[in-house]
């Protein structure tokens, strides 16, 4: 009867349940969550608070009956046995766990109750599981949403009638003021519905009532079971109180949490005595013991602390940070910095902004050594690549990273230093801080040609070590490790060396999705994409920006999250679709802006003028694309400026702003190795030109190696102004094979665009473009100088057709006059012969 009105969410969970995925359910303790769950049939596992920090402990109770590693690849395997505890290994990351939990449950209908106390990383894996489960079904109960990106229904209390039906059925008897006062405490809780009328005024009051009212031993046991323990005594009496089942489990979860509430605070550290003492595993015991222990207590501390050792070796990053955090308050104080900056390092390796800023309060006032202030400067710039508010800025961190590795830490220095190299692909630090960088880097104990330094020298360098980087690239020997990969990627992309941006990330993605490795897998896939999409391949950038944008909200990378955003606008722009370009530019700038992001926000303004140009705002697409130029502007980068140069000059020369573009190409223009920066300038330079000079220029950018986007590019504005130039017959082949390219990329307007030069040259719908032998004759004798009269004589046809024929010539042979003919006709027989 607890069940009463729950109708429509017992439909909900069959139909999980029938057809698999997960379902989250939500609501206040007694709301009915765990009876709504007792409907299905399935694995249940209940959370226990006592058990939060041990890493893995929830995920082992789900995974029991389901447990058959045999059936698992080989890697995967691997990462289970050492999370649970069968293995030593290296600490897996927590989807590689979560692609091996996959596996085993995916024909399991599995049931969490109280999944707000299962540890945290048990609850990461679930969460994994959760948002990719089809086949098997997976259904959780917490107070508060666990999993992001999983469908959540939120369970409300019962609305007054419903409530008067519950309250009947199961205390029919109650008079009139006691039901009445019932209905009002219990506001539409069915567990208070089904409590209260047997005493107390809320549901603690009552459970604890009735806790203490048990015989000492059977309190002291119900305690123990409470904190993770098992019973030794005859409950039978906590079942008449009706506190727990025949089997001892408790009759609700909010049971559990009354009963340690309700017991001494002298009770909770004996039963953790006892617990302690009864324990074999050297975690639960360091637990209870730490339970157990009042005021400090070194010893307790060293147990503690190697759990946290334990803890890591498993990946439980963040049952680690409470160890730690744990022993540094039981712990000598000459201990506490060094114990509390280990669990904020952690934390920080683990994306835990909110536990590193709260661990950093608790170390103000303690006496550090030059390793621990600077460790306190640089954790909180640690996140999403040290962009946001109050982040160390790239000077103070490089000095830093400068002073550490001189004091013989090289390690610390090392990730320091890399921190810095990230920041100055974020944000601007200007010239002066980028050369005092660069020296710094030159001095680090690291070889030029190593991944590391190539990838460090692309982002702080990105002009004047751009050369070096691309021989970098092109020099480096096979390697097959996916972090080193993604480096190599990365570094081609700030060097315009697109091609080989997407080789290496390619490549990177299969190691690291068989690693697990989803937080690099987004940056792999971001990168791929971005240069994709300068390539034209958007057909291949799409599914990737995709997976990207899916990753980064999942892995907690904001400003990926924009990037991905800034990405699939301009894909959009390409494609024609400028209301969705519009709309993923204006997602992506709300992100780019709260933490000036510039690579997002550069990549909003080439989307933008992307849109305005094939839309023919030529104004709007110049204003756009100026922005990413102009040193002073939120959407200045300095590495990505230098690939807009085709959008850049192509709005410039069709606004009346060629002076300016010019400008701009001029101090861009060096002899460089940068395929993206290479072939930008050759195609400026040819469109900025007249006269001859263009052509020369024209011919000599299709004579160099291009991508074929910049090939079709680069022959749609030939052809376009070989057609100025009233060369038609030479323009058709150049703009055909662009409208050609265009269709194959899916650029619907560049095609369009194409499509139209090639008719203003003469090219028919049909696509020949060549003159009939009718329409041949027509234009000689009119290029001899005979009137429509006089053709029509000697053709026996009316002046009106000759006409007709007349207006169908010209735009084939780009002409408008027939004194054009003569000279057109000289033209159109060299180019058919």
């Amino acid at each position: 009867m607890s069940l009463v009105g729950r109708e429509r969410e017992r439909e909900r969970l069959a139909a999980v349940a029938a057809s698999g995925g997960a379902l989250v359910i939500v609501g206040e303790p007694g709301v009915g969550k765990s009876a709504l769950l007792s409907c299905l049939d399935g694995h249940l596992v209940v959370g226990v608070e006592a058990e939060q920090d041990l890493p893995y402990a929830g995920l082992h109770q789900v995974l029991h009956p389901f447990l058959d590693l045999s059936a698992l690849p080989d890697v995967r395997r691997a990462a289970l046995e050492v999370v649970l505890g069968l293995s030593d290994g290296p600490a897996p990351p927590v989807q590689l766990v979560g692609l091996a939990a996959l596996e085993l449950l995916a024909e399991a209908v599995v049931l969490v109750d109280d999944a707000h106390w299962l540890d945290r990383a048990s609850q990461d894996v679930l969460g994994f599981v959760a948002r990719r489960l089809t086949g098997g079904a997976l259904v959780v109960t917490a107070r508060e949403p666990v999993f992001a990106g999983v469908p959540t229904i939120e369970l409300e209390p019962l609305a007054d009638q419903e409530a008067d039906v519950l309250l009947a059925a199961v205390a029919p008897g109650l008079d009139a003021e006691r039901r009445s006062r019932v209905l009002a405490r219990a506001a539409g809780n069915p567990l208070a519905l089904t409590e209260l009328p047997f005493g107390g005024n809320t549901l603690e009051e009552a459970f604890a009532a009735r806790f203490a009212t048990l015989p000492f031993e059977v309190r002291s046991a119900l305690l123990m079971v409470a904190l993770g323990g098992t019973p030794e005594v005859d409950l039978t009496a906590a079942v008449e109180a009706r506190l727990v089942q025949r089997d001892g489990r408790f009759r609700h979860p909010l049971i559990r949490s009354a009963v340690v509430q309700a017991a001494g605070a002298a009770e909770v550290q004996a039963a953790h005595r006892v617990l302690a003492d009864a324990s074999d595993e050297p975690d639960r015991r360091a637990w209870h013991l730490a339970g157990a222990t009042r005021g400090s207590d070194e010893n307790v501390a060293g147990l503690l602390e190697k759990t946290a050792d334990r803890a890591l070796r498993r990946g439980g990053a963040a049952a680690a940070v409470s160890a730690l955090e744990r022993a540094a308050r039981l712990g000598d104080d000459r201990e506490r910095a060094r114990r509390l900056l280990g669990a904020a390092e952690l934390a920080a390796e683990a994306g835990r902004r909110d536990d590193v800023e709260r661990i950093l309060l608790d170390v103000r006032g303690l006496d550090l050594t030059a390793r621990e202030r600077a460790l306190v400067t640089w954790l909180p710039t640690a996140f999403d690549d040290g962009v946001g508010e109050g982040a160390a800025g790239p000077g103070e961190l490089v000095g830093l990273a400068e002073a550490v590795v001189r004091d013989g830490d090289v390690e610390l220095g090392m990730r320091i230093f890399w921190s810095v190299a990230m920041r100055c692909f974020w944000v601007e630090p200007g010239a002066e801080v980028r050369e005092r960088i660069a020296s710094v880097a030159r001095r680090l104990p690291i070889e030029p040609g190593d991944p590391r330094m190539l990838a460090m020298m692309a982002y702080v360098c990105p002009v004047g070590q751009g050369d070096a980087v691309v021989a970098g690239l092109r020099a480096e020997p096979v390697t097959d490790d996916p972090a080193t990969l993604r480096l190599l990627g990365s570094a081609a992309l700030q060097v315009g060396a697109f091609a080989d941006s997407v080789r290496f990330s390619l490549a990177a993605q299969r190691g690291l999705r068989a690693q697990g490795q989803f937080g690099l897998l987004t940056r792999a896939l971001a990168v791929e994409a971005w240069s994709r999409t300068r390539l034209g391949d958007i057909t291949a950038a799409e599914p990737a920006v995709a997976e990207a944008a899916t990753l980064a909200e999942e892995t907690g990378q904001p400003y990926m999250r924009g990037l991905a955003a800034a990405v699939q606008a301009e894909i959009a722009a390409l494609k024609g679709d400028y209301e969705q370009a519009a709309g993923k530019a204006a997602e992506a700038e709300r992100i780019g802006l709260a933490a000036g992001a510039r690579p997002v926000l550069a990549t909003v303004q080439l989307a933008r003028s992307l849109a305005a140009l094939g839309e023919g705002r030529y104004a709007d697409a110049f204003a756009a694309v100026r922005r990413i130029h102009d040193p002073a502007d939120p959407a200045y980068q300095l590495a990505l400026r230098r690939y807009v140069l085709p959008e850049l000059v192509e709005a410039a020369t069709r606004s009346g702003n060629s002076d300016e573009a010019a400008k701009i190409v001029e101090e861009l223009d060096t002899a460089t190795r940068s395929p993206a920066l290479a072939a930008g300038l050759r195609y400026a330079r040819a469109l900025l030109a007249e006269g001859d000079e263009a052509e020369a220029l024209f011919m000599a950018a299709l004579d160099h190696e291009n991508s074929p986007w910049d090939r079709a590019r680069t022959q749609l504005a030939f052809g376009a102004w070989l057609r100025r130039q009233r060369k038609p017959a030479q323009a058709r082949p150049h703009l055909k094979a662009a409208k050609e390219a265009f269709e194959a990329f899916g650029t619907r307007g560049w095609a369009e665009r194409a499509g139209e030069e090639l008719r203003a040259s003469g090219e028919s719908r049909n696509g020949t473009g060549e003159l009939t032998e009718h329409e041949l004759t027509i234009a000689r004798m009119a290029a001899d100088g005979l009137t429509n009269k006089e053709i029509g004589e000697r053709l026996h046809l009316s002046h009106r057709t000759v006409s007709t024929h007349l207006h169908r010539i010209f735009p084939k042979l780009g002409v408008t006059a027939r004194a054009e003919l003569k000279q057109a006709l000289m033209t159109y027989a060299d180019t058919v012969t």
